[in-house]
């Protein structure tokens, strides 16, 4: 594990686009479902819905997550019984100019809310084409700058995770933290994420610091971060990189550094358990981490198996919850159920990985649940909310 693919790290957070890349069986509002109606003709039609994939660039990688996608919201479909939906489907890759394209093309058959895309830049390209045509968008996307206006991201947000992270260390008496960063786009997103998420905590952040994205610039910046933890008084330490990029060296050089996960809780503010080898990492023993409920997660996971064969990626579940949430707002909304109002509504909506709703500006919440690594493995310390406390914001 000592050495850094730093290249393909790199190459892999760019394509990916700020991807991070999230009981009892789920039935989702089977009953009473209304079809749309077309206004003043006493008649019912199917709701048109168009699905944007990040297919049709010739990319193998892109083609696997758009199949993935496409089966996801056809199982969603499938649970959706009583709702008339037509599924639209358009490969907008990632080109912004192909997805604006498209837009305008589904929305001349007739489509009255977008699913996707996966990628920011063609979600920045679909977006004012569908704003001007006054349609919203439930975009895969993860990067708020995306988010806002007609555009609702359903991607793990940073902010919430860091909420569900900070908010369970400061319970613990582990709240002052410090945050440990990549200095690439992405590591400067999730810093700022930290910081506004502390702020609805009670914990804080105490110090922050940062590295170059090399395996060069992160020994060199190691000495530095230790010192800074030592010094700064953290009870905490939340690294924002992720397992194919310095988390690895991380987890190995800090502890050689004198800043020992028996005196600083790791947190980290990516999944842990994917790759699964990051769990035999050492340093990250006792480390913890946030994630969508793992019982409704396997749930999905084995269902999809069993009618495709394959074990889907985290990405798929985004499908089905926005289908899902497709078919509630339906149910709730009458002759306009997809208006921005509908979309935020407080109560949020039930997914493969649980509850979750969307913000005012954009982004999302989802009950999270939080982990431990213990002997390899993952242990549950605070299981996934079933419901919403409050009202939405």
């Amino acid at each position: 594990m000592r050495k850094l693919a730093v290249a393909r790290g790199a190459d892999r957070l760019k394509r990916r686009g700020f991807l991070g890349l999230m009981g009892a069986s789920l039935v989702l509002a089977a009953c009473d479902m209304p079809a749309m109606s077309v206004p003043g003709s006493g008649t019912a039609r199917p709701a048109v819905v168009a699905l944007m994939l990040p297919s049709g660039d010739g990319d193998a990688g892109r083609q696997v997550l758009a199949r993935e996608l496409e089966n996801a919201a056809r199982m969603a479909l499938a649970d959706l019984e009583g709702v008339q939906i037509d599924l639209r489907i358009y490969q907008v890759g990632v080109d912004p100019n192909r997805a604006a394209s498209l837009t305008a093309q589904a929305i001349n058959d007739g489509a009255q809310i977008i699913l996707g895309p996966l990628h920011a830049q063609a979600a920045l390209g679909a977006r004012p084409v569908a704003a001007q045509a006054g349609i919203n968008m439930i975009s895969f996307s993860n990067n708020p700058d995306v988010a806002g206006g007609n555009v609702f991201l359903l991607g793990p947000m940073f902010e919430n995770t860091a909420v569900r992270l900070l908010g369970f260390s400061a319970a613990q008496g582990r709240g002052r933290v410090m945050v440990v960063s990549e200095q690439t786009d992405a590591g400067q997103v999730a810093e700022r994420a930290i910081q506004r998420a502390a702020q609805r905590t009670a914990a804080s952040v105490v110090a922050t610091q940062s590295y170059p994205f090399s395996q060069q610039g992160i020994t060199q910046a190691i000495p530095r971060i230790a010192s800074a933890a030592r010094s700064s008084g953290a009870q905490s330490i939340l690294m924002t990189a992720g397992s194919e990029g310095a988390l690895p060296l991380l987890a190995e050089m800090l502890p050689q550094n004198n800043v020992s996960p028996s005196d600083f809780k790791y947190m980290g503010l990516t999944r842990w358990d994917i790759p699964a080898a990051t769990l035999q990492l050492p340093g990250l023993q006792g480390g913890w981490f946030a994630l969508p409920d793992p019982g409704l997660t396997q749930q999905f996971e084995s269902r999809y198996r069993a009618a495709y064969g394959s074990t889907p990626s985290p990405v798929a579940g985004l499908s089905y919850d926005a289908m899902a949430a497709v078919g509630t707002l339906m149910r709730r909304g009458g002759r306009t159920p997809f208006t921005a109002e509908a979309i935020t509504q407080s109560a949020g909506f039930v997914g493969v990985n649980g509850i979750f709703r969307f913000r005012s500006d954009g982004t999302n919440e989802r009950a999270l649940a939080v982990a431990e690594i213990r002997d390899q493995r993952v242990r549950i310390l605070s299981a996934a909310p079933r419901s919403f406390a409050g009202g939405g914001s």
